[in-house]
């Protein structure tokens, strides 16, 4: 066999070789189908208010199957606002999202509602695939309603409770109320999601889209 033929069935070889092997790249390739997530609070909101909470470096705290989540943001918010669901209600290809509570317990790990308010998990599925697509985990709820509990289907506008101060500790280190804020955790179900770059005290609206799940990034704390 002459060393050009050799030459090229190695190349022939190679490229065959990555065809039938997935590669695991360090960009983004995104799902046919992503969700996107919006502000956990009605009206308008702040992201990031004092330069110290951003996706890129954020303290991430919870988990879902097994994995911690993928980022995790601050999103302030005075106390008394309306806290609710992050996923919007349709897929990029237009399919219903049904999204479904999973996880209602105190945030901190004390056990005390007074240290950090609630953690509210909830999960995302494709009601057109069946596919559960990512979780998220809203905390620091205050006034939560008794009807929000394991199990309860929720929408964009079902109230999840509210925006609050709690006292300060270990937990939950915020002096005033410009400080109140919805900690907010996204995990996808396979791979990573994304989040949206933004300057700290960017306001936000309930049509900001703040990140995306559904994408299939390489790691944690990706931006999209």
């Amino acid at each position: 066999m002459t060393s050009r033929l050799a030459r090229t069935l190695g190349a022939l070889a190679l490229v065959l070789g990555a065809l039938a092997v997935p590669a695991t790249p360090t960009a983004a390739h995104a799902t046919a189908d992503p969700i996107g997530i919006y502000p956990p609070i009605q009206g308008s909101s702040t992201w990031d208010r004092f330069g110290s909470t951003a996706p890129a470096n954020h303290h991430i705290v919870f988990g879902n199957w097994g994995y911690t989540s993928d980022w995790a943001v601050d999103i302030y918010r005075n106390p008394g606002a309306t806290v609710v669901s992050p996923f919007g209600t349709r897929t990029a290809a237009g399919h219903p999202v049904a999204v479904t509570v999973v996880t209602v317990r105190p945030g901190c790990a004390t056990g005390n509602l007074a240290d950090g308010g609630y953690r509210i998990g909830l999960e995302a599925r494709d009601t057109t695939t069946g596919e559960i697509i990512a979780r998220a985990d809203v905390m620091h709820v205050d006034n939560k309603p008794s009807g929000i509990a394991a199990g309860a289907s929720v929408s964009p506008w079902t109230r999840l409770g509210e925006t609050g101060r709690f006292r300060y500790s270990s937990c939950y280190q915020v002096n005033g109320d410009s400080g109140t804020h919805i900690h907010l955790e996204l995990i996808n179900q396979h791979r990573y999601s994304c989040y949206l770059k933004r300057a700290a005290g960017t306001t936000l609206t309930d049509e900001t889209v703040v990140g995306r799940v559904g994408t299939h990034y390489s790691g944690q704390r990706a931006a999209c």
